[in-house]
């Protein structure tokens, strides 16, 4: 039950270091309508690197629970996240290869975790 929730808590903290993308783009679209002016750009370039300390405090405690390479090999997980973030949140295209990609890197930490 212990390993699940350090797993549990590796994909939130993955998740969360996902957020980070989400932020950069809407900050780079606050800067190319208004430029540098405008104040929606420092504000989430302000939550951008608020959520970067929080990440890096997190991933700190949670790394030392796992193996670096399980612990790394997990983190790739947020590639599938910027994609949910891209269809979801900038209307963007999925494409099959982008699945086919996403399904590949899955694999691989699949592999990974078979052998933990």
């Amino acid at each position: 039950m212990n390993r699940i929730k350090d797993y549990v808590q590796l994909h939130l903290n993955i998740f969360l270091f996902s957020i980070t993308g989400v932020l950069s783009k809407i900050a780079s679209i606050y800067y190319n309508q208004d430029g540098i002016k405008s104040p929606m750009l420092y504000l989430f370039i302000f939550l951008m690197f608020l959520n970067c300390g929080i990440y890096a405090i997190a991933w700190q405690r949670v790394i030392k629970k796992f193996e670096l390479n399980v612990a790394y090999a997990n983190k790739t997980v947020s590639l599938l996240w910027s994609q949910v973030w891209a269809v979801l949140i900038f209307h963007e295209n999925l494409r099959w290869v982008n699945v086919l990609g996403l399904s590949i890197i899955l694999i691989g930490v699949l592999v990974v975790q078979k052998y933990e």
